[in-house]
């Protein structure tokens, strides 16, 4: 691949005509009376450049927005005509609780939902195969579809997106399926993406989540995809995931270029199933971690959408401009927060999110301070929002698109990041691809030794960690704050209600449904997920789903190495 494609402008017209096909996209986005100006009364314009032909190098790397290579945003106007969607994890104790938690969220400012089940759904199991005190401490108990329900009662789901944490086999997309149904709202209208659905992610660096082997995961994403692409055609399906990447100690070039080799294993296997790179990739999705090193996350986001946008048109032959975009959520770092002074993670949140905002993601989670020791509580959820709707709307960070474009130190990091990312592609190719590599320990022992390599230089003191190795303060009252536990008595509610929901579901329909969805899995050419949606629409749970298909094809071991 090289470094700098320039027939992508080389093939057009001159600069005054790219620039004319800007403005244009751009104010079918955004009225052309919209004016903008900063405190001094100066009025600023959505887009800088230099002057024709002062600078041919930043026309054959950047171009414009929402064209070429995307090196400066995806879409023509972007946040000066559509902000990023602010989607605020939130998961606690019993499905009641979520939704009084959302619909605060919603009214503070969130423009979109994102779901975190309990970690006992993350394991595959029902909350009555677990010890109750384990239940809803990290996120919402969620086993049917009358939980997903109660969680999203009162929320118009067919109006507003919603991120869904669900591994693989993707049990809470069923049951939201199943509850749209109840509510006579079209599956085209249910918009979203399956957050977690990167199953190689998990095996590499977040082994809780797997709940089936690596060969069975791979074949029921295939599945997933396949199905939703003609069941809900405005569901992403897909977002490969660098956050548990780098947060298991990925450096922020090695975390993009595993993440990008991950997309091609997925449209790689999309490809063999017979799908057009051309359709299904216009719902592959990312999802990334923003560390504190704010030039550093800029120039990885520019790099990783110029590296994508030409390695589709390469590898697949992908000629549709949406196919290109790399849309990406991103949350700030959870690694990056301290237990020590913890009140320090609000300014951290805030670096963070500048960084990805001026990097151009689609969608933001901004942590609140507290997220070190548990999901966060009510008080710190406000705060992260808060923050987004700060920088939003008083530090003007939407009024201009790309700002840093044109930065000799931007520039030449976002130029030297792309050629670590290339790199660490190429390092996946040799190794036959990511599912290899990964088979083979080989992403996880590079992982594993950048993780030692930073951890070494903050022990050494090299990197300094405000509150942790430098600037500590004994006095410091504030190093744990008050964390809500569950209601036991209300946990035991919940056990008890799943029970009455066993006992009151037609039994004879559920056991049908599972052996249905068993014969898929075993078969060599069924899909597996349109049974799973069925089995759900009978009253199965999630644990019994997951039980099934453990059965089949084969429960997830660790993949790591010493």
């Amino acid at each position: 691949m090289n470094k700098i494609d320039t027939k992508v402008l080389d093939d057009r017209a001159d600069r005054d005509a790219m620039a004319e096909e800007w403005r244009r996209g751009y104010e079918e986005q955004v009225s052309s009376d919209k004016v903008v100006k900063n405190r001094s009364g100066l009025e600023i314009q959505p887009l800088y450049w230099p002057e024709a032909g002062t600078d041919p190098e930043f026309d054959r790397k950047l171009g414009f927005p929402g064209a070429g290579l995307m090196t400066r945003g995806i879409y023509p106007s972007m946040h000066r005509g559509r902000t990023w969607t602010q989607r605020q994890l939130i998961g606690l104790g019993r499905p009641e609780d979520f939704n009084g938690r959302i619909k605060k969220i919603l009214k503070s400012g969130a423009s979109a939902l994102s779901i975190i089940p309990c970690n006992s759904v993350y394991r595959g199991i029902d909350a009555d195969e677990v010890e109750p005190e384990l239940l809803g401490t990290c996120g919402t108990i969620i086993n049917t579809e009358k939980d997903m329900d109660i969680c999203l009662a009162d929320i118009p789901i067919g109006e507003i997106s919603i991120g869904l944490n669900d591994p693989n086999p993707f049990t809470m997309l069923a049951q939201l399926l199943v509850v749209a149904e109840a509510r006579d709202i079209s599956w085209d209208r249910i918009t979203g993406t399956s957050n977690q659905s990167d199953y190689i992610s998990h095996f590499v660096a977040n082994h809780m989540f797997y709940r089936l082997s690596l060969t069975g995961a791979r074949r029921v994403q295939l599945d997933a995809i396949e199905w939703l692409a003609e069941n809900v055609p405005n569901w992403n399906p897909l977002s490969v995931v660098g956050q548990h990447m780098q947060q298991a100690g990925a450096t922020p070039a090695q975390a993009m270029g595993l993440t990008l080799a991950s997309a091609v294993q997925y449209a790689e296997d999309c490809k063999a199933c017979g799908l057009d790179p051309n359709k299904f990739l216009e719902r592959f999705t990312f999802f990334f971690d923003i560390s504190i090193s704010f030039f550093e996350e800029v120039a990885k986001f520019r790099a990783g959408r110029r590296i994508w946008a030409r390695l589709v048109e390469e590898r697949f032959g992908v000629t549709n401009p949406r196919a290109k975009r790399f849309k990406f959520h991103a949350q700030t770092s959870g690694v990056d927060l301290t237990r020590q002074q913890p009140l320090n993670n609000i300014a951290r949140v805030a670096v963070q999110a500048m960084a990805g905002i001026l990097g151009g993601l689609q969608s933001l989670h901004t942590d609140g301070y507290d997220e070190v020791f548990t999901t966060p509580t009510e008080g710190p959820a406000k705060v992260a929002i808060a923050t987004q709707n700060i920088l939003k709307y008083e530090a003007g960070l939407c009024d201009v698109i790309d700002p840093l474009a044109g930065s000799y130190y931007v520039e030449t990091l976002t130029d030297q990041m792309e050629t670590e990312i290339l790199r660490v592609i190429q390092e996946i190719d040799d190794q036959g691809g990511m599912f290899k590599a990964v088979e083979s320990g080989f992403v996880q022992k590079a992982i594993g030794e950048s993780a030692a390599h930073f951890q070494d230089a903050v022990d050494t003191g090299e990197q300094i960690i405000v509150g942790v190795n430098a600037y500590e303060d004994e006095a410091d009252g504030t190093s744990h704050p008050a964390i809500d536990r569950p209601d036991p008595a209300w946990i035991q509610k919940q056990i008890d209600s799943l029970a009455v929901y066993k006992k009151t579901r037609d039994q004879a329909r559920v056991d049908t449904a599972l052996e249905a969805l068993r014969a898929a899995a075993r078969s060599e050419s069924q899909n597996t997920y349109g049974p799973l949606v069925d089995a759900t629409r009978t009253g199965a749970t999630q644990g019994e789903i997951i039980a099934v298909l453990r059965d089949e094809l084969g429960f997830g071991r660790p993949l790591v190495v010493a």
